[in-house]
């Protein structure tokens, strides 16, 4: 393989020394050390530790403590598919019957009112998001009033982002004309792969002609800010297949592109069980696959961020993470600081300074609790001072890749520094492998390598993970 680019990120704090560069071989043999499961941290505590003895009244408690004058985040789950992908195992819908969009959004407007009705006012808002599910499922005028539902009840602040999740195989003019109309600037294509044997396995054929010129369209219209999600780890991909699907993507020069490894939960998506044939391809290729991306990525200009994301230099992100002020929540990495994030539909997570709040699954729950004027929670988590801690802590490896004692101290006490100090103690393992660099004051930085797998050095401050058996197979995704 070609040598490793100088670095994975040029950011400051990453930047590595000419004795820290190394190649590609000697990451291939690193990466399969750690190959295993682990939370992706868009929360801490994690969902699966969340409990349902945290309903209704604790979320319209969180609600009305929400901080007036501050600005939020707000996100909707469109649950919509009109087929199955096959590696999909998000919280989804397959229909055709077009009522159910229309009960939908009846249901998610009497949510919003909902909501309102515990608030102590009426914040503003600086970001907008909704995924799915197929958000471009609804009709134009569908997605027309979803918008004004949710911008009339909480307006949007000038320069908001306004970001879609889309299908392109779905996706019309129409649509592009309506989100155009709404004021949306950020578009979210799923990709996945680009070959054609792959796509006849997750049941998604998507010729990339028909991306690239929803990508020129939307663009044309001013939705301008565009990203591309793929996935390395489907049946039947070789590097060779993959390659192909790197040039067609960059070709086309998305702001973002996310690269996800495919997660393989049949107990969860059952349609995925067709791929345990032997589809897959095998641990180490799967690797070269990962590997083959990141080479192609950092040779095309775009720089790591952190976790499976990637951005034109020129992005929002990159200029964040130069400034140290990246943030993550369950929309992904983001800008926007600090925010309580208000999430509405079904499965739909809230985050607020000290609470997370997520709604019921599946449609007809979620609906029926509206129905009955409840807010539909079914579970959450009340952060503990440890919680806040760590949390902290966590978010700093995940964003910004360095972080000190002094500044765990200042902000939560002698004994949150203490645990981070214990902790430190036990990551020596990482920091022999060229993941971390611990100095003598105890300022954690997370090398170049290190930032591929950011899970595995937040890990070990997650006190809900047991230090003996580590994550549950079954609750998190591989991590490489």
């Amino acid at each position: 393989m070609s040598p490793l680019p100088s670095a994975l990120s040029k950011s400051p704090s990453l930047q590595p020394s000419p004795e820290d560069q190394t190649s590609f071989e000697k990451l291939e043999a690193l990466l399969p050390r750690y190959i295993g499961p682990g939370p992706r941290y868009t929360s801490y505590p994690t969902v699966p530790v969340w409990t349902s003895n945290f309903g209704p009244g604790e979320h319209a408690e969180a609600l009305a403590g929400l901080e007036r004058e501050r600005s939020i985040s707000l996100y909707a789950h469109i649950p919509f598919c009109s087929s199955l992908c096959h590696f999909c195992a998000c919280n989804r819908v397959i229909t055709k019957d077009p009522e159910l969009p229309k009960r939908y959004l009846d249901t998610i407007e009497r949510e919003l009112d909902l909501v309102c009705d515990q608030l102590p006012d009426r914040p503003s808002s600086s970001q907008l998001h909704w995924g799915g599910g197929t958000p471009t499922h609804l009709t134009p005028p569908q997605l027309e009033r979803l918008y004004r539902s949710m911008t009339d009840r909480f307006p949007l602040e000038p320069g908001a982002e306004v970001s879609i999740e889309v299908d392109p195989r779905v996706t019309t003019t129409d649509h592009l004309d309506a989100l155009a109309s709404c004021g949306f600037n950020r578009i979210s294509m799923g990709v996945q792969d680009t070959n054609e044997r792959t796509q006849i396995a997750i049941h998604r054929i998507q010729p990339f002609a028909q991306t690239h010129s929803l990508t020129e369209a939307a663009r044309s219209r001013g939705i301008d800010r565009v990203n591309y999600d793929l996935i390395y780890g489907l049946p039947h991909q070789t590097e060779e297949s993959f390659s192909t699907t790197l040039d067609a993507v960059i070709s086309a020069l998305p702001d973002r592109i996310a690269l996800y490894g495919y997660a393989h939960v049949s107990w969860i998506a059952k349609q995925q069980r067709g791929f345990e044939r032997g589809d897959l391809p095998e641990p180490e290729r799967r690797l070269r696959i990962f590997l083959l991306a990141l080479r192609r990525l950092t040779e095309a200009g775009y720089r790591s961020i952190g976790m499976d994301h990637f951005a034109r230099p020129q992005d929002e992100l990159c200029e964040a993470l130069d400034a140290g002020n990246l943030r993550r929540n369950f929309m992904g990495y983001t800008t926007h600081e600090g925010q309580d994030v208000l999430a509405f539909g079904p499965s739909a997570i809230s985050e607020f300074r000290d609470t997370y709040a997520q709604s019921m699954k599946t449609l007809p729950e979620w609906s029926e609790a509206i129905d009955a004027d409840r807010l539909p929670t079914i579970r959450g988590h009340r952060l503990t001072q440890d919680d806040a801690a760590r949390r902290f802590i966590i978010g700093r490896i995940m964003c910004e890749a360095v972080l000190s004692s002094k500044e765990v101290e200042r902000r939560f006490g002698s004994e949150a520094r203490r645990n981070y100090a214990d902790t430190l103690l036990r990551m020596r393992r990482l920091e022999r492998d060229g993941l971390i660099e611990i100095s003598s004051d105890q300022e954690l930085r997370v090398l170049p390598f290190g930032r591929l797998l950011l899970r595995h050095v937040a890990m070990p401050f997650d006190a809900y993970l047991d230090p003996e058996t580590g994550p549950d197979q079954k609750s998190f995704s591989q991590t490489v």
